[in-house]
């Protein structure tokens, strides 16, 4: 996001507009949109709630993706007044799992960690080096729980009012970074480079809302999506990223 903030913005406006106007066109029944936690400001009070979605500018650098998934927010609900459209739309915290993204340059947070503490252990390296000071927090849903939630909005939502889709835990970068550390048998130390931004403070979602209008909680524990994640990538995804 920090090396291509304009090409985020653009694209992911373009394919809300695109998806919207052709569901129009075509009379789709039904639009599921997948928002983001990056919409949020910056400074929410935490456990962040829907209705503070409008309260300020998202964290600086995730603002052009968050401020693109927000106008995917627009679209739901004027294309729900003007034409009738049916859309739904969920601000979903960071995912992982199986057939995550891997690239070092554009990873999210877990499949990096695992990719840099397998690469240091294998190296026998005294130390990896993560950025910012470890003590955001930041909530995760495993991949699987993410669909379900998807599938239950499809079938039983019918609201253009936006729904936070989380596991309703959060963890800091510092325990995320222990817990990783631990699965890869990675011995070295961990350095964290404090020139580099920390992001967001916090990140958890109230969401009980999906709970009350379709039923929808996250099943997966932390800990064994983790081990679940990590087993595919060396199972499958280093092939895949590193072959």
């Amino acid at each position: 996001m920090r090396s291509h903030p304009g090409s985020i913005a653009r694209d992911n406006t373009l394919m809300a507009c695109h998806v919207f106007e052709a569901s129009r066109m075509f009379g789709v029944q039904k639009v599921v949109g997948i928002g983001s936690v990056c919409s949020y400001p910056k400074y929410t009070e935490v456990p962040f709630k829907e209705e503070d979605l409008w309260l300020g500018y998202p964290e600086e650098t995730n603002a052009p993706y968050g401020i693109s998934k927000k106008m995917m927010l627009v679209l739901t609900q004027s294309f729900a007044d003007e034409f009738g459209l049916n859309g739904v739309h969920l601000l979903m915290v960071n995912m992982y799992g199986p057939w995550d993204n891997f690239d070092l340059a554009s990873s999210h947070v877990i499949p990096a960690m695992m990719r840099k503490f397998l690469a240091a252990k294998e190296r026998d390296d005294a130390e990896v080096t993560l950025w910012g000071d470890g003590s955001p927090t930041r909530e995760f849903v495993y991949v699987s729980d993410a669909a379900e939630a998807v599938v239950l909005a499809a079938e039983r939502y019918d609201s253009p009012d936006p729904v936070n889709i989380g596991s309703a835990s959060e963890a800091s970068i510092q325990l995320l970074a222990t817990k990783i550390q631990e699965l890869v048998g990675f011995k070295g130390d961990i350095v964290w480079d404090t020139s580099k931004p920390n992001g967001q403070p916090r990140r958890k979602l109230d969401v009980s809302k999906a709970t009350e209008r379709f039923r929808f909680q996250a099943q997966m524990p932390l800990d064994e999506g983790l081990r679940r994640t990590y087993r595919w990538y060396l199972d499958t995804g280093r092939e895949i990223w590193e072959g």
